[in-house]
């Protein structure tokens, strides 16, 4: 799966950091819905923490869709729920079930 950290650039992740990034997500829709500010952030640098130190970071040129967007922590809490999906599933599309 492809993220894009928004402003930062596209990053190729494993299915273990998947799974890892959508417990976050989770967490991080939780928060949103609480309008807990606070632990947003502390999800969403999480979120980036991870990308970043687990995967691969793709070429600038590298024109590959993303799969799914991870915005800075320092966005406001309004303008984190304008980026999060209107219904509530968040900023990682859903893992399949076996």
């Amino acid at each position: 799966m492809i993220i894009r950290l928004m402003n930062e650039g596209q990053f190729r992740v494993g299915d273990e950091v998947l799974q890892q990034l959508d417990r976050l997500d989770d967490e991080a829709v939780a928060a949103l819905e609480a309008g807990d500010e606070e632990t947003l952030d502390a999800r969403l640098a999480a979120m980036w923490e991870l990308v970043q130190t687990q995967g691969e970071r793709l070429p600038d040129a590298d024109l590959h869709p993303s799969d799914a967007i991870v915005p800075p922590a320092d966005l406001t809490l309004e303008e984190t729920r304008a980026l999060f999906a209107g219904d509530g599933s968040g900023l990682i599309p859903e893992l399949p079930t076996a």
